[in-house]
């Protein structure tokens, strides 16, 4: 072996490594799912509980970024009995017929009220939904439920919506964290909180490649677990240019706010400039200036300004702002991917998701799973995000997973690293 395809072959097993947790969910047995799937409920119900002391009454504002928390608590619980208990070809995995005929929930009406697909997203304020007592009892009873349904499965069929329903959840784990952050809620777990970055940022080369996105969308072939939208495949010639080795740190972006970076035109996009226009902001949304200090909100406490924290709550707006006024770019798809291969542990992901240059379409010959509308409906033009936040879980952090937001999202934990113009 030569000494470029000894430190590939490097590289490669250090990214591996990266995703080691997400691998072991992806590609493991009934026990291992067994033993995750109770822990993402532990996990859901702690968060649960903190938003039930903060919020007595459980109401939160109707916006287009959040649901009612007992809305999210039912529909967790109503996904896995959907895909598992009440699906009579739950053992098939991707060929199983998504409009099969459904067995009757335990709860009356589940459908009509937990059904994202087909419940509108304003009417969930308004339904009448069991009470909360009553929903933690139907969700003890559907995982008990999973779990058995767990003894003498193996295979990657078999496990398919196993593995599904667990990191679907683990998606409504960080949506929790999401709405914690927007209504100021202390969730009190020092698992889910940002720290500061651990190195210097520097450049890491990314020499010319002819890179191929995607998989083979056969999860029969002990291939694993994946999502629909990263099967198919997708190749890009890149050129030669280089990508920093993590994020953009607070202490970075602040000297662009700090120069008037939001009231000049100059540096935004149209997009950009509209979204400023109906923002009316002069700083990002997570950060205000007081006492001749900045300071950043956690839940429900302002505290002074880490610059050394990956900067976050940003919009692709104001990432591309940064990078019009710091002669840089955002990397592609492409880039982010082949530069997390290739550099391992020197490309230092996982802080905050990273908006890309690319928007979030199918690659060539996608075929959407029995979930339908996990992604077909979202290949609308809107940008990709990739690697994960500090409020992800390790199962669900993998450098082929492919995250998804409108422009003017920041709600979300997302920021953003630069490749050389």
């Amino acid at each position: 072996m030569t000494a470029t395809a000894t430190a590939t072959a490097t590289a490669t097993a250090t990214a591996t490594a990266t995703d080691a947790a997400a691998e072991a969910i992806r590609h493991g047995d009934a026990q291992t799912l067994a033993t995750a799937l109770q822990a993402a409920r532990t996990d859901t119900l702690r968060n649960f509980a903190a938003v039930r002391r903060a919020l007595p009454g459980l109401q939160v504002p109707q916006r287009p970024t959040l649901n009612p928390p007992l809305w999210e608590l039912g529909h967790i619980g109503w996904f896995q009995s959907w895909w598992l208990a009440r699906n009579p070809h739950h053992a098939l995995g991707t060929a199983a017929d998504p409009d099969a005929p459904r067995s009757d929930s335990r709860c009356a009406n589940a459908d009509a009220f937990y059904d994202s697909s087909r419940v509108p997203h304003d009417s969930r304020w308004s339904l009448p939904l069991p009470d909360a007592e009553a929903t933690l009892d139907g969700l003890a009873q559907q995982l008990e439920t999973t779990l058995q349904m767990l003894h003498n499965r193996a295979g990657d069929r078999a496990l398919y919506f196993h593995r599904l329903a667990l990191l679907h959840e683990d998606m409504h784990h960080e949506a929790a964290m999401y709405m914690a952050q927007a209504l100021a809620i202390d969730l009190d777990d020092p698992r889910w909180q940002p720290r500061s970055l651990r190195q210097p940022r520097r450049a890491l080369e990314l020499p010319a490649a002819h890179v191929t996105l995607g998989r083979a969308a056969d999860v029969d072939d002990a291939a694993g677990f994946a999502f629909d939208n990263e099967c198919g495949h997708e190749t890009s010639e890149l050129a030669a240019t280089s990508i920093d080795s993590r994020v953009i740190a607070w202490g970075e972006f602040l000297p662009f706010v700090e120069s008037g970076g939001y009231g000049s035109d100059r540096w935004w996009s149209a997009a950009g400039r509209v979204w400023l226009a109906q923002a009316d902001v002069a700083a990002p949304c997570a950060l205000r200036h007081q006492h001749r200090r900045w300071q950043r909100r956690l839940g429900a406490q302002w505290q002074p300004l880490d610059e050394d924290e990956a900067a976050c709550h940003l919009t692709l707006h104001e990432a591309e702002a940064w990078c019009a006024w710091a002669d840089r770019r955002l990397p592609s798809e492409a880039e982010w991917q082949h530069a997390a291969t290739l550099h391992g542990a020197a490309f230092d992901w996982g802080h905050v998701w990273e908006w890309t240059a690319s928007r979030f379409r199918p690659f060539e010959g996608f075929t959407a799973h029995p979930y339908r509308d996990y992604s077909a409906p979202w290949f609308d033009g809107r940008p990709v995000l990739r690697g994960a936040s500090f409020a992800t879980q390790p199962r669900l952090r993998h450098r082929h997973y492919r995250n998804f937001f409108e422009a003017g999202r920041n709600d979300v934990p997302a920021g953003f690293r630069t490749c050389a113009p």
